[in-house]
């Protein structure tokens, strides 16, 4: 009777300590599941950003070509207008001149000399006027044709002078702009502070839309350190942007 009460007693401890055992398994078993499930569902999301990003730098390298395509057009019909126009007043006054010098040289030959010797001052006269004369006229021809040629070159001077639109500032100094969006600015005509703290609710718009963003602009605050740096109040600047770079945010 006493051996059979032990084997019962036995028999219900390791039936307690295997209920114990696998109660402990299991949970370690649903945790394990836990766990796998939640990185499934970080490497799908991760897939997505991928996905994602992918766009993004595609279409960052389409505006790239065609700012870049944009930009050789212009260049090249600037360079195309200025070779045009720049060489047109010394031609003008080279192949005039010549022609003065002929009338003024040939003008002398067509007076005849005196037959009698007391009459020569009056022929050396009368060859001297048409000579006077057509090397005053040559010299009037030659001072209008420089006179016209003057003020085309001051236009073409002007012009070279007031085409650079000023320095351009490291616009990727603000907090938002990196080399991508600088230069989609700069494709804009966006190159200083100043230009971007004078914006108004529709120029944000218009930038925002041309960007693809929505609502960075205001979240990342470009018109409040574009007004900071536009001022040179670098100090303020750093306290307000203790994360952004002194020439850059790259």
């Amino acid at each position: 009777m006493g051996t059979f009460f032990y084997m019962l007693l036995a028999f219900l401890v390791g039936v307690l300590v295997g209920w114990f055992i696998w109660g402990r398994l299991r949970g370690e078993l649903d945790s394990l599941r836990g766990d796998m499930d939640r990185t499934r569902s970080e490497r799908d999301r991760l897939r997505a950003d991928a996905d994602r990003l992918t766009g993004e730098l595609d279409v960052c390298r389409g505006a790239r070509a065609d700012l870049e395509r944009q930009l050789a057009e212009a260049q090249g019909a600037k360079t195309g207008a200025t070779k045009a126009a720049v060489p047109a007043p010394s031609a003008l006054m080279s192949t005039s001149a010549p022609a003065k010098t002929s009338t003024a040289k040939t003008a002398p030959a067509k007076s005849t000399p005196a037959k009698t010797a007391p009459k020569k001052p009056a022929a050396a006269k009368a060859a001297a006027a048409p000579t006077a004369s057509a090397s005053k006229a040559a010299a009037s021809k030659t001072s209008a044709t420089a006179n016209k040629a003057a003020p085309a070159a001051k236009k073409v001077t002007a012009g070279k002078a007031t085409a650079p639109a000023g320095k351009s500032d490291s616009l990727r100094r603000l907090i938002g702009i990196g080399p991508v969006n600088e230069r989609k600015l700069h494709g804009l005509g966006v190159r200083t502070y100043a230009q971007i703290a004078a914006w108004t609710a529709a120029d944000i718009k218009r930038i925002e839309d041309v960007l693809q963003f929505d609502g960075r602009i205001e979240r990342e605050r470009w018109i409040e350190q574009a007004k900071l740096l536009a001022a040179g109040d670098e100090k303020e600047f750093a306290r307000r942007f203790p994360t952004a770079g002194t020439a850059s945010n790259t």
